[in-house]
């Protein structure tokens, strides 16, 4: 499995990560993206019991997925206001919590951290924008003490905007973790096109599907892998055109048989798109 090109995963809660794993063995997948499992999960015993049953199942956790108190994805002005690292007044104390994040991937092995940080302005001279740069500095850094990579999600931005504010970042170690629906459902680039941007930056991918918004402001709409306006074999293609070979993530943020149905589908479909010559 360790050399298998583009092995198919999946996104799981970290709410229990040892319910999580058995979800992924049932899935008969080898990879995932985990969210970051709260405090109660981060002592030295139960960091182990998570190490132990991933290798006892044979996966690899490929990242974790930071998120933060107070966040809200129900319209635009919501998240720009509550989502990531934008909001000045929460920054601070959000940087310091990537910290701990760190820290305890450190403990669990795991080389990359995710997370949206937020609309990233357009205008450079956006107080903001420096801000974020500033921010973003120090989080690369503290990660790369634990020999680390930190990933933005993308989504809420062109890809131009995202591939200057890494340049202005300047570090080595700030990746992407490309999520094409994330594109459509903001209104915010083209997800086939935005690979040429940002492709060398690619660490890690969301695959899922959506499709724009009907009205300006609003979020647009999830569906099931395949269905919506990605497309996603042309997706796999370019991925494969860039270099690609790392996981591909599937993301269906639903729940209940309706979510474990369209994941089923969804690696039935990747696994023969990535197999297609």
């Amino acid at each position: 499995m360790k050399d298998k090109i583009m092995p198919v995963g999946v996104v799981i809660s970290g709410r229990d990560p040892l319910v999580s794993l058995e979800k992924v063995k049932s899935l008969g997948l080898f990879n995932c993206q985990m969210s970051i499992p709260p405090e109660e999960w981060w002592s030295k015993e139960r960091i182990e019991l998570i190490k132990k049953t991933a290798k006892e199942k044979k996966i690899k956790i490929t990242s974790l997925i930071c998120g933060f108190e107070g966040e809200s994805y129900r319209d635009i002005p919501t998240i720009k206001r509550t989502v990531g690292l934008l909001n000045p007044a929460m920054r601070g104390k959000r940087v310091l919590r990537v910290f701990s994040y760190s820290d305890f991937a450190a403990k669990l092995e795991v080389k990359v951290i995710q997370t949206h940080i937020g609309f990233i302005p357009e205008d450079r001279a956006d107080p903001d924008y420096e801000g974020l740069v500033i921010a973003l500095q120090r989080i690369a850094d503290y990660c790369r003490e634990n020999n680390q990579f930190f990933a933005l999600e993308t989504g809420q931005e062109k890809a131009l905007t995202l591939s200057k504010f890494i340049e202005d970042v300047n570090r080595l170690n700030v990746r992407v973790n490309f999520d094409p629906a994330n594109m459509l459902l903001y209104d915010a680039d083209d997800p086939i096109k935005a690979l040429n941007i940002l492709g060398r930056y690619v660490i890690g991918v969301h695959c899922k599907d959506g499709k724009r918004p009907e009205r300006k402001g609003e979020l647009g709409r999830e569906y099931p892998l395949g269905e919506g306006d990605v497309g996603i074999e042309d997706f796999i293609n370019k991925l494969k055109k860039i270099g690609y070979t790392g996981p591909l993530t599937i993301e269906r943020e639903i729940s209940g048989e309706r979510q474990m149905r369209d994941i089923l589908e969804a690696k039935e479909l990747l696994e023969r798109l990535v197999s297609k010559e």
